[in-house]
């Protein structure tokens, strides 16, 4: 990029100060900083985090990043700031459950990868959290398949779903209470777990803890864990995943 940016200079093709602005790694709106350059060091732009964030900094923040020309994409959104910025953009999506808002330039798939990252829910009341890495994986760009309600209290549920969970490039687990499905889940597949303990459970759950300790100590290999309801930690790691086994496929 910079010996593009540099060669347009030499030819005449941009101006000094076209550079400069080109080449600049973040914008300062005062208020934040907005990391431009997060798209050429890690794939994608800079996520906006919604939760304590006023509605017209979030939509300053949204303005910033698509000057751009990157997708957006705004985690922990209440829906009242959401309406907000619908009101200006309603070519935005927003999902309530997730409390997630993203904008996506370009939504047509240019290749064939059949990939897909399961997303494994232990109960309805994770649902959250489970649709938090969902749409986040589908706005960064992988198939998702959704198996919601299979926690191990019925773990027929999840037999019935086992041999499409075992097909997926990686699968992001997510469960409450005692937090015992990732290991269920790691012990009958050959790829990845990201597991993700939600802070759903009575006292002795401690608002995820257990849940949490369950999973850093689970005896099943290959199992990754992020932190108590951080479904988009979880499916970030896990597009990444996919993103690589995306670029074998397409060397094949």
């Amino acid at each position: 990029m910079l010996e593009e940016i540099l060669s347009q200079v030499q030819s005449g093709k941009l101006t000094v100060s076209e550079a400069k602005e080109k080449l600049a790694t973040y914008e300062n709106l005062g208020f934040a900083k907005v990391d431009h350059h997060r798209k050429n060091r890690q794939g994608f732009p800079e996520v906006i985090y919604g939760e304590g964030k006023t509605q017209e900094q979030i939509l300053s923040i949204i303005h910033a990043i698509r000057s751009k020309d990157n997708d957006v994409l705004v985690t922990r959104i209440s829906k009242d700031k959401a309406d907000y910025i619908l009101r200006e953009h309603p070519e935005f999506i927003y999902n309530e459950t997730a409390q997630i808002l993203f904008w996506k330039k370009n939504t047509t798939k240019v290749d064939d990868y059949q990939g897909y990252i399961a997303i494994v829910c232990a109960g309805t009341s994770d649902l959250k959290v489970a649709e938090e890495a969902a749409v986040t994986a589908e706005a960064l760009g992988s198939n998702v398949r959704r198996f919601y309600d299979v926690g191990v209290a019925g773990i027929h549920r999840l037999f019935d779903n086992i041999d499409q969970i075992q097909r997926a490039t990686v699968s992001v687990v997510v469960a409450g209470m005692e937090g015992a499905l990732p290991s269920v889940v790691g012990g009958l597949v050959s790829h990845p777990v990201i597991a993700v303990p939600t802070s759903i459970g009575y006292g002795a759950n401690f608002n995820g803890l257990s849940a949490l300790l369950t999973m850093l100590n689970s005896c099943a290999s290959g199992i990754s864990v992020v932190n108590i309801d951080n479904g988009f930690g979880g499916a970030y790691n896990a597009v990444l995943i996919d993103n690589i086994a995306k670029k074998g496929a397409n060397k094949g």
